[in-house]
C-alpha cells in the first residue's frame, strides 16, 4: 500500500513540473521591429507570417495595399492597390523605410548584393526589381515572386537596420536603364518595416 501511495505521489509531482514551467514562461514584451512609429503594420509578425502593407498616394489618401508572404523559396506580394492613374506602371521595393513628400525619401531600389538594374542586364538584377503592371480604371490586382528577398536573415533581409518601402512608378521600368530602370515619378509608397 505504502509503494502505491509513493507512485501515485511520485506521478502526480511528474506531471505538475511541467504546468508549472509553462505558467513561468515570460511573454514577449518588445516592440515589433516591423511596427513603425505611425502605426502601419502595427501587431507582431514572426519570419513566416504575412505583413500588410498600406500605400499611400503623393495626397496621402490610400492606394490600397499590399501582402508581403515568406515562402521557402522567396516573398509572395499580393498588391491590391487603388486610386492610380491608369495604364503601366513599375513597382519596386525600395531601400529605406521611409515614405514621406515626393517619396524620394524610399531610397533607391533595394541592392544590398550590389547587382546592377534590370532584368535584362548581365549582371543584373537588384533583389529589389519586380515585373511592371497595369491598372484600369485606377486599380489593379496582381501577385509577384521576389526568390531574392526575405523578411530577415539572408543576403536581402526586408528587416534590416534602415528598413524597406515598396514603390509605385507613375511610368514603366525598361529593365535596363541603370540606375533604375527610367521608371518615372513615385506615386505611391508604402513601408514594409520602417526606417525612422
Amino acid at each position: 500500500m505504502l509503494r502505491i501511495a509513493t507512485l501515485a505521489l511520485a506521478t502526480s509531482a511528474l506531471f505538475a513540473v511541467p504546468a508549472m514551467a509553462q505558467d513561468s514562461t515570460p511573454t514577449p514584451t518588445d516592440k515589433p521591429a516591423n511596427a513603425p512609429s505611425d502605426g502601419m503594420n502595427a501587431g507582431m509578425q514572426n519570419d513566416m507570417e504575412p505583413i500588410t502593407v498600406e500605400m499611400k498616394g503623393a495626397d496621402g489618401g490610400s492606394a490600397g495595399t499590399v501582402t508581403v508572404t515568406p515562402t521557402p523559396h522567396g516573398l509572395l506580394l499580393s498588391a491590391d492597390l487603388a486610386n492610380l492613374a491608369d495604364g503601366d506602371h513599375a513597382f519596386h521595393v525600395h531601400e529605406t523605410g521611409v515614405c514621406e513628400g515626393d517619396f524620394s525619401s524610399a531610397g533607391g531600389h533595394y541592392n544590398p548584393t550590389d547587382k546592377e538594374h534590370g532584368y535584362k542586364v548581365e549582371g543584373g538584377h537588384h533583389a529589389g526589381d519586380l515585373p511592371n503592371f497595369t491598372t484600369t480604371d485606377g486599380s489593379a490586382s496582381f501577385e509577384s515572386f521576389a526568390p531574392a528577398l526575405t523578411l530577415t536573415g539572408g543576403e536581402a533581409p526586408l528587416n534590416d537596420a534602415d528598413g524597406s518601402a515598396i514603390v509605385v512608378h507613375g511610368g514603366t521600368d525598361d529593365y535596363s536603364s541603370q540606375p533604375s530602370g527610367d521608371a518615372g515619378n513615385r506615386i505611391a509608397c508604402g513601408v514594409v518595416y520602417s526606417g525612422q
